[in-house]
């Protein structure tokens, strides 16, 4: 007994670390099956000494204020429920009576208030008595009614969330990797810039109305959907209900197959009245209850550990193991999230551990048979070669970052603007894939590009890729070897050097590098080129001195044979009106797509142009043209159909 009390106050300090981390941050320290183990053994512990100690997780709703949003206190307490991973637990829950199984999911819980049709407030669950008002966010989901048919006080009660495809395609689109949709949700529901969180794609979906009088949970949810929202999917278990009944509903949500991150489901009783005739503790309520899904552990070999530098300098670590088939699909890799998480396994090379699917969906490592704690912690950057520093997030957890600031894996813009599809046109190398890539170390330089075939077998295996993309990406690269000059003077990114300018430095130097090349070394003075002035020299000069810059370039050329710019006479001042013209086209053209129209001005000699000004000499309109069109009229700017830009070539 008396080593009991100190074991509990150990796993509350834990518990709460754990919880801020969590909630606050939403950077967990530790996994969700870890973090269940640890609760129930001290929720064991209390059970067995009869002492509740003070801050105790289990006796309070975990979760954190944030600083910067303003605190709202919440109408009644939000609490959690309790969890069971066994379904006869369930059916004893049930008992016989009416009840609705829906799913548990897994994103930030919000409270959306209404008031006279209108929403007026959205909180965060906060720490369950209060939370955070996060309405200019909320107002910007993409499902979110902004009034409501009720006139009535109106305060629903959801779960903010990102999709699972949402969360995919943030990834291959965004500017840092992301763990877990959950995290996701949670971070943009707090962002204090609502426009950014427009753009991260979140849903609402209702599962309770805590306003009004109702009698059964059923009749709450019609009322929800009635008024615009989207309800979380559920199904209804009759009363008298056989057992056989409870587990086929059960097995009927299948979460491997749904688009939504869950964890678990929750089982409540459709008779309000009785359900809250139960009563409540600090934590739970009593009326309903979670089912969390028993892990299937399985066990594998560990391989090693696979480090990628992302754009901000941090190394992420994914544990390696032996192909296993959990669920009908083979699993060899988990993220391990950061190196506190890392040594807490006491990993190497060989060990035996078990392995499983996090709610049936996220490869998780659960254990180390063999905790033989001979591998290392990486020391060099996977990208540049450079040494590794350890620094603590701002939950305290350790990471590994590389600090070489001229690190490739922290130049991802610049590849991505070098793939472009107006430049060198290689687009499925998303900027996403490229930090892949380059945090792998299998691109440093331009030239890698053309190389990344070696790296197939490797390629192949890693999550998210595949034998199809592999063959698309590369049978692209091949085909792009052949390319203009113009095209990679623009995707080489020297500043202030754009298509227009590459088109110049084409024409010129005949689509020849080696003259291009020649011109710099030899102290050309590229003022004395149409609409060059000393800035665009000084630049070009710069860009070839800079030695970092060389590195990324030189390596591309031996992959490249240049197509010479054909002799063509829409080229010559003579015979075509828009040769040194600044022209700008708006709206939707039938034969010409945005790019498609700034290629065809660029081979005419025009100058294609984004804005109008005085300085415009032809407007090309076409369908739903607005407010370019109203200022060229302003202006007396030349405006054209695209039949009339047609018509002026043909002549």
């Amino acid at each position: 007994m008396e080593h009991k009390p100190e074991r509990m106050r150990e796993l509350i300090n834990i518990l709460q670390k754990a919880d801020a981390a969590y909630y606050k941050f939403d950077a967990p320290v530790m996994t969700d099956r870890e973090y269940d183990a640890l609760y129930d053994e001290l929720s064991g512990l209390e059970r067995d000494t009869g002492i509740i100690l003070s801050g105790s997780p289990t006796q309070k709703t975990p979760g954190e204020v944030l600083e910067g949003l303003s605190q709202v206190q919440h109408t009644r307490p939000m609490l959690s429920s309790q969890k069971t991973k066994s379904t006869e637990d369930i059916v004893r829950f049930i008992g016989g009576r009416k009840a609705v199984i829906s799913w548990k999911l897994d994103g930030l819980t919000l409270v959306l208030r209404y008031e006279n049709g209108s929403l007026t407030q959205a909180i965060t669950r906060g720490d369950g008595s209060i939370g955070e008002d996060v309405t200019h966010t909320v107002r910007v989901m993409s499902n979110v009614p902004l009034c409501i048919p009720s006139r009535d006080s109106f305060e629903v009660r959801g779960e903010g969330i990102l999709s699972w495809s949402n969360f995919e395609a943030l990834n291959r689109e965004g500017d840092a990797a992301l763990a877990h949709p959950r995290n996701a949700a949670a971070g943009s529901v707090r962002r204090l810039d609502s426009s950014k969180a427009k753009s991260q794609r979140l849903e609402f979906f209702a599962f309770e109305l805590v306003s009004g009088s109702y009698a059964f949970k059923t009749d709450q949810l019609n009322t929800l959907r009635s008024n615009g929202f989207d309800i979380v999917a559920y199904r209804t278990i009759a009363e008298d209900a056989p057992s056989s009944e409870v587990y086929a509903a059960i097995a009927s949500f299948k979460p491997s197959g749904f688009d939504y991150p869950v964890d678990g489901l929750i089982i409540e009783y459709d008779d309000l009245e009785y359900g809250k005739s139960l009563g409540a503790t600090g934590r739970h309520e009593n009326r309903l209850i979670a089912l969390k899904w028993e892990d299937e552990l399985h066990e594998t070999v560990f391989l090693g550990l696979e480090p990628a530098t992302t754009r901000t300098g941090m190394v992420s670590l994914t544990g390696i193991f032996a192909d296993t088939l959990i669920d009908g699909t083979t699993v060899n890799r988990a993220y391990l999230h950061n190196l506190d998480i890392l040594d807490s396994f006491e990993l190497g090379i060989g060990d035996r551990v078990k392995i499983y699917k996090a709610n049936m969906i996220i490869p998780q490592l659960a254990e180390n048979l063999t905790r033989s704690g001979t591998l290392k912690h990486p020391s060099q950057c996977p990208c540049c070669g450079s040494g590794l520093s350890v620094r603590k997030s701002e939950s305290g957890t350790r990471l590994l970052f590389c600090d070489n600031p001229a690190c490739p894996a922290k130049l991802v813009k610049k590849f991505e603007h070098f793939c472009h599809k107006s430049r060198m046109n290689i687009p499925d190398l998303s900027e996403k894939r490229l930090e892949t890539f380059i945090g792998k170390g299998w691109i440093r330089n331009y030239g890698d590009i053309y190389e990344l075939a070696k790296h197939r077998d490797e390629f192949i295996a890693t999550p998210g890729f595949g034998e199809r993309l592999f063959e698309r990406i590369t049978t692209t690269i091949e085909q792009r070897r052949e390319c203009s000059l113009n095209r990679l003077i623009s995707g080489l990114g020297i500043a202030n050097i754009g298509q227009t300018a590459s088109r110049v430095l084409s024409d010129y130097f005949n689509g020849d590098w080696t003259a291009f090349e020649q011109a710099i070394t030899g102290g050309f003075d590229f003022t004395t080129l149409m609409d060059f002035g000393q800035i665009m020299h000084d630049n070009i000069h710069a860009w070839y001195r800079d030695e970092d810059e060389q590195k990324l370039w030189r390596p591309l050329l031996k992959h490249l044979t240049f197509i010479k710019p054909a002799d063509s006479p829409a080229l010559s001042a003579s015979g075509n009106p828009f040769h040194g013209k600044t022209v700008v086209a708006t709206g939707k053209l039938e034969n010409y797509s945005r790019d498609g129209i700034s290629d065809k001005l660029l081979s005419l000699g025009a100058k294609p142009s984004g804005s109008v000004s005085r300085n415009t000499d032809y407007l090309i309109a076409g369908e739903g043209a607005g407010s370019k069109l109203a200022k060229a009229r302003e202006l007396g700017v030349t405006v054209l159909s695209e039949g009339d830009f047609e018509q002026m070539l043909d002549k």
